[in-house]
């Protein structure tokens, strides 16, 4: 069963750091959402922070199984 359908709502399954194209560090997050689709999403490196202190997070991985709904506190 995956961890969305657990939640019963768009849930972070993944996220990692990549470079954006203007050479700066951007935080890729990846959600399932409720009919199983996965899409991501891309933040800038202030937004990606604040998304992790609203999570409180302490890294990455931190966000896997959150509610997607949950980011948005951060943004």
């Amino acid at each position: 069963m995956s961890v969305a359908a657990v939640h019963n709502e768009a849930t972070i399954v993944g996220a990692e750091i990549a470079g954006g194209h203007d050479g700066t560090a951007e935080m890729v997050v990846s959600i399932q959402y409720e009919n199983g689709v996965t899409g991501s999403v891309t933040l800038d490196a202030d937004t990606g922070v604040s998304v992790m202190k609203a999570c409180g997070a302490a890294d990455l991985a931190a966000l896997i199984g959150r509610p997607w709904r949950e980011i948005s506190k951060g943004l």
